[in-house]
């Protein structure tokens, strides 16, 4: 088919894949053997985590800076970015010799700051700012009005839309049948809009499902507002999709061809991640989980069918995989901590360990301090199952032989005060 007979919707999203051909990897479109079998379905991965700055963002944000004039160009772009963005921008300013700054958050994983570092170089200025995506966003849309910089928007942009759409025509492209289910991480909504675009247009049939974290889902919320809102706390831990607005005009593209919106919790992420990498060696960050795992939330749907998952980025800090294991294991009941009251005198943890714990339970945190002569003291004990099953015999032990003070997974607040 011809190029002229595609609807002209489509048309700077093929402009723009010309733009990018030499500047982004064309990524695979690989066959997962494990979920496949899991899910008795073809399961695919588009593998954005192999793009050359880690993440599909590149795409938007080179499209982006190749259209402006040379005038703007010369004003100096900035942007804010959790992160991934931040690296595109970085990369398309050293690439095309232009000057940038980037604001990025205040608790920015290390990794991906030291990433837009190294595809910046010289030509980009890191300010730090606020604790949220939305924060740095407000502060760098005020350094532009002050200097008159050009903003470059991470997600809200019909170029960067155009840009990220590029990933849905390789997708298209290298499958070999129809695409039955399209999973796609939503943040701003750029990469979402841009696989409704190409979707839309091109393969109508496939089921596009959207999916957010579940402290962060603000296209699942402006879908059931009717509107883009701001969501007025969100959590940071899936920081490439903890964004508190979607953008407008992506909401826009998106609210009449997403199937559905998932949510994902921020435990199954971490199951995700450590699964991913243990069982394939996909070393992904937390918003690159997200399409893997929702599937099990969608494994009767999927059943027999032709599923791709985008695989969104991989800037993960390593210094976060602790973090991650064990919100895996709490998530899958399978780490829990407690306030036991232990007897000041010998022989009361052996008494513990023998009348407690069942024969595959571990101790793997035990905080306690003699501080008076009192009959009784306080610790904080961490321990872990083999089997979820194994919670209740546990508990009912500790309430039996008189350990049990306080179950500290169901308060997070004093759990974290504490360990």
């Amino acid at each position: 088919m011809e190029k002229e007979t595609y609807p002209s919707v489509l048309d700077n999203v093929y402009k723009a894949a010309g733009r990018l051909k030499n500047i982004v990897v064309r990524t695979p479109l690989a066959i997962n053997n494990n979920l496949s079998d899991r899910y008795h379905a073809k399961v695919s991965f588009k593998r954005e985590d192999l793009q050359r700055v880690r993440s599909y963002k590149i795409r938007g944000a080179y499209n982006k800076m190749a259209v402006m004039s040379p005038e703007d160009l010369a004003k100096g772009v900035v942007c804010a970015s959790a992160g991934n963005h931040a690296q595109g921008v970085a990369f398309a300013c050293s690439t095309m010799k232009v000057k940038g700054t980037v604001f990025m958050p205040l608790p920015t994983p290390g990794q991906k700051l030291e990433q837009v570092k190294m595809f910046g170089g010289n030509y980009i200025d890191i300010v730090l700012y606020g604790d949220t995506f939305d924060e740095a966003k407000d502060a760098a849309v005020k350094f532009c009005d002050d200097r008159a910089g050009i903003f470059i928007h991470p997600f809200d942009d019909q170029n960067i839309i155009d840009g990220q759409a590029t990933a849905a025509l390789e997708i298209l492209e290298q499958s070999d049948e129809p695409v039955d289910y399209v999973f796609v991480p939503i943040g701003g909504g750029g990469l979402a809009a841009g696989i409704c675009t190409v979707f839309r247009e091109l393969s109508p049939k496939t089921k596009i499902i959207g999916v957010e974290p579940a402290a962060a889902a603000s296209m699942k919320k402006a879908l059931e507002k009717g509107k883009p809102v701001l969501l007025e706390k969100i959590s940071r831990f899936v920081d490439g999709a903890a964004v508190q607005k979607v953008g407008d005009l992506n909401f826009e593209i998106c609210k009449d061809v997403l199937h559905d919106m998932a949510v994902v919790d921020e435990g199954m992420v971490c199951e995700t991640i450590l699964s991913l990498y243990n069982k394939d060696a996909v070393v992904v960050e937390p918003a690159g989980a997200l399409s893997v795992a929702v599937l099990e939330k969608y494994k009767d749907q999927i059943k027999g069918k032709n599923v791709v998952c985008i695989i969104s980025g991989s800037n993960n800090d390593i210094t976060r995989m602790e973090e991650i294991k064990e919100k895996a294991l709490l998530y899958a009941g399978l780490k829990h901590y407690f306030l036991v009251r232990f007897a000041q005198r010998p022989g009361a943890l052996k008494s513990f360990v023998m009348n407690v714990l069942g024969p595959n339970d571990d101790i793997t945190t035990f905080e306690y301090t003699k501080k008076n002569s009192k009959e009784k003291g306080i610790a904080v004990v961490g321990i872990a199952l083999k089997h979820s099953d194994d919670f209740t015999p546990l508990l009912n032990n500790m309430k039996k032989y008189e350990f049990f003070v306080n179950y500290l997974n169901n308060d997070p607040s004093l759990m974290n005060l504490l360990i």
